[in-house]
């Protein structure tokens, strides 16, 4: 039996829902980050598995930041209807676009940021996944993960790096952490993320 991995949003999530809570000018302060109008590119690279050690080119448009009142309904749908009704609210927001490897990719849906105490920014984006007709056909249990989930960590020392899933599960706990489960053993890494245009390049 596979041991899944499992990421916590309950920071991301509390940030981001605590944004509107904020005085205005505060408010502006947190939401005018420097990676909103940039694009971020690196590597994907697989751990473990059948794709261990391929990798592939990994590009983030992020054209802004997902709302707090957004977060709230996303998060009022998974507590409310699971899943689905999470898929249903997600894919009428677009944030950016997601692109791994030569296709032309997809919408970033949710794109959340949160400034972290070490310095540096971590961006948490989560997307309505691809989900190919083989899957649909043979009722392959990778269906039920719907998402593609991505975190990375920019602009702190050590290096520019982050977690990427391409097929993901989400179920909520204590009402406002949102659970992340790898439909893979092990989720991919990003490696060398710099962000580009907008005010240059952030290593």
């Amino acid at each position: 039996m596979q041991t899944k991995k499992q990421f916590c949003l309950t920071l991301a999530l509390c940030c981001a829902m605590g944004l509107a809570l904020l005085p205005p000018a505060s408010h502006a302060n947190v939401q005018g980050s420097r990676y909103v109008g940039r694009n971020i590119t690196g590597t994907v690279v697989g751990v473990g598995g059948r794709l261990g050690g391929r990798s592939r080119t990994f590009r983030l448009i992020v054209e802004r930041y997902t709302s707090p009142e957004e977060v709230k309904r996303l998060n009022a749908a998974l507590q409310s209807g699971g899943q689905d009704e999470l898929l249903q609210v997600l894919s009428k927001m677009s944030a950016g676009r997601i692109q791994v490897g030569t296709g032309v990719g997809v919408p970033a849906n949710v794109i959340i940021p949160t400034e972290l105490a070490e310095g540096g920014t971590k961006l948490v984006v989560l997307f309505q996944r691809n989900v190919n007709f083989y899957e649909l056909r043979s009722g392959a249990r990778s269906e039920d993960y719907k998402f593609g989930y991505a975190e990375l960590h920019l602009g702190r020392r050590g290096g520019n790096e982050g977690t990427f899933i391409a097929a993901a599960k989400l179920r909520l706990r204590d009402g406002n952490t949102w659970v992340v489960e790898d439909f893979g053993e092990f989720p991919a890494r990003l490696m060398g993320l710099q962000a580009r245009g907008g005010g240059g390049t952030a290593r």
